[in-house]
């Protein structure tokens, strides 16, 4: 009975709510009559409101007439309809009602507008800019927004040519109804003109104050302007290590000797992070990777970063330094040394090295890059001695000196989930091997992807890829194992398994080449919010000459799975090989965060 009697009230209770849906479904305070415009009619209704229940008398009703009628005369007022007739009512209806008749009548337009200085004027160009600021032409409808935008257009343009302390005063705006105009004169008090001195800084943290001062984009003495401020404070949020950063003009109190310091205030986001990877493929394998990060501890902005990785195919242990706005703004140098082991098809290796690089950056992910580097390696390979192709290993040992030179232009949305844009990314390193061989050579590497979106929301991404590569001034088996360019894998050519493109020796290894062609088409399709499909072509060459000869082309072809994790998706591909030779196996899974490219 109790379980009856409660199922009871509740189905009453529903039914009640549902009867009172409608008379609880918001209306216009007021029925508006005689507005045949139906825009300027839509934003009379916003205007004055919604209710959600009817008048319960006349009285009520002509109440809320009067009230909405006071809210349309400010709004036809504000669009510059002065002349405007509003009539609030509440005929003799059952049920009462709120009635708005309008005559909306002529609309007034603005004469010419005049800009009063109080106090001294500034400068005769920044008058000429204030006054090209206002941007009210004669005749147009004499809207109050576009008094209200042409007075901060005024300051704002003030504020760029040095007046930081600009300010509007009481306008003066007379309404002319003999020949139905609006004229405007805007009193603007300029204040003096401002010039920088230098950054003084606020934080608990390390960074150095002459560190942050040499970032300024601006010499002491210089004129104010805002946008030199803003860049210094975008040039701190983008070293990345400090939780909040804000930069400002100081009051006008704190100006001495005519200059005025910028205050800097910034706070350090917490000294460490740690960052744990994995990845699996049925060819690549598996293995795991974390990164030790630390931040601002020479209080310059500096990262140091400790990476080690345990993948099947790779082992690395590695340290690197970063100092953002290395010896100029927008410029950071980078120092690393590490040991690294590889254990692949194509060979074995183990070593470790020393490296340093510069990078020019004109925006985030756009810069070119000028580095050093210095390894020694032990290399286990093998090598065809004669024309039989007799295979023999071999172990060398070699001292490798690399001079890489780079240039990366990323004009994408999205470093992990990419879906309109472009990025191109172009290498080369001139190599100079010495020990158990000697030999000079170029590798080159470039490699353009680009990204279309279908609809406006992205649904459907069209996505491309092109790589190419080549090493000119060496020949095969002369360029060691692990310095040739090899392709398959699930960044390259998905369906083959790591290194297995291109030319084999007799025992099937992978043998490398001087050259290489990679392409891949993707249709990436959202079928969720977080859920998404892919189905993908890829194609790649490797050759044993400098230059493609794109007589031995492997394809592979499969689906994938997408799944959104909010900072970048989760990667799920299965491919298969379209010409398989032999040791290729039928599928290949890849599992990876991000896109395959």
């Amino acid at each position: 009975m109790a379980r009856a009697a409660y199922a009871l009230t509740v189905c009453s209770a529903a039914l009640i709510g549902l009867s009172a849906g409608p008379a609880l479904a918001a209306e216009p305070k007021a029925s508006v009559e005689g507005v045949s415009d139906r825009g300027l009619r839509q934003e009379i209704v916003t205007a004055i409101g919604d209710v959600k229940t009817k008048p319960g008398s006349a009285i009520e009703a002509r109440r809320r007439a009067r009230d909405a009628a006071t809210d349309a005369v400010a709004l036809l007022r504000s669009e510059g309809y002065y002349e405007a007739d509003v009539v609030p009512d509440a005929p003799d209806s059952e049920p009462p009602r709120a009635v708005l008749s309008i005559t909306v009548g002529p609309r007034f337009h603005f004469a010419a507008p005049a800009v009063e200085w109080v106090g001294a004027p500034p400068s005769p160009d920044a008058v000429e800019a204030g006054t090209a600021a206002l941007a009210l032409k004669p005749g147009k409808p004499g809207r109050a927004a576009d008094v209200l935008a042409a007075e901060g257009r005024i300051v704002a343009a003030l504020t760029k040519r040095g007046y930081a302390d600009a300010a509007t005063e009481v306008r003066k705006v007379i309404v002319d109804h003999a020949d139905q105009t609006v004229t405007p004169t805007f009193r603007i008090a300029a204040g003096d003109l401002v010039r920088l001195d230098q950054v003084k800084l606020t934080t608990k943290g390390k960074t150095r104050s002459w560190w942050v001062r040499r970032l300024t984009p601006w010499k002491r003495g210089e004129v104010y302007d805002p946008r030199k401020v803003a860049r210094l404070e975008q040039r701190l949020l983008d070293a990345q290590v400090y939780e909040s950063v804000t930069v400002a003009l100081a009051p006008k109190d704190q100006t001495v000797d005519g200059l005025r310091p910028v205050l800097a205030s910034i706070s350090d986001r917490r000294p460490h992070t740690l960052e744990l990877g994995a990845g699996y493929s049925t060819t690549d394998g598996s293995g795991v990777d974390a990164k030790w990060i630390n931040y601002n501890r020479l209080g310059l902005a500096d990262t140091l970063t400790l990476t080690a990785i345990a993948h099947d195919i790779q082992q690395k242990l590695d340290l690197e330094l970063d100092l953002p706005d290395w010896a100029r703004p927008d410029q950071t140098l980078k120092m690393g040394v590490g040991v690294q082991a590889d254990r692949t098809e194509a060979y074995d290796d183990a070593g470790g090295g020393v490296r340093a690089e510069v990078e020019r950056h004109w925006t985030k992910t756009t810069f070119v890059s000028l580095g050093g580097e210095f390894d020694y390696t032990t290399i286990k390979e093998k090598d065809p001695i004669n024309a039989e192709g007799t295979l023999v290993g071999e172990t060398l040992k070699l001292f490798i000196t690399q001079v890489p030179v780079g240039l990366t232009l990323d004009r994408s949305n999205d470093p992990l989930n990419p879906t309109r844009g472009w990025r191109l990314n172009v290498q080369a390193d001139p190599t100079w091997v010495t020990g158990d061989r000697n030999l000079v050579y170029l590798k080159t590497q470039a490699q353009v992807s680009g990204y279309l979106p279908l609809q406006s929301d992205a649904a459907t991404v069209l996505a491309g890829r092109l790589k190419f590569g080549s090493i000119i001034g060496g020949q095969i088996p002369d360029v060691p194992a692990n310095l040739r360019l090899y392709a398959g894998g699930g960044s390259s050519v998905r369906g083959f398994g790591y290194q297995e493109v291109g030319p084999r020796l007799e025992d099937n290894t992978p043998e490398g080449g001087l050259s290489v062609v990679e392409s891949s088409f993707e249709v990436r399709q959202r079928v969720t919010r977080q859920l998404g499909l892919v189905g993908f072509v890829d194609v790649g060459s490797v050759g044993l000459a400098t230059t493609p000869s794109f007589r031995d082309v492997s394809i592979g072809a499969g689906i994938g799975l997408r799944y959104d994790l909010g900072f970048g998706p989760f990667r799920v591909d299965l491919a298969t090989p379209l010409n398989p030779r032999q040791g290729d196996g039928p599928i290949q899974a890849y599992i990876s965060i991000g896109q395959s490219f």
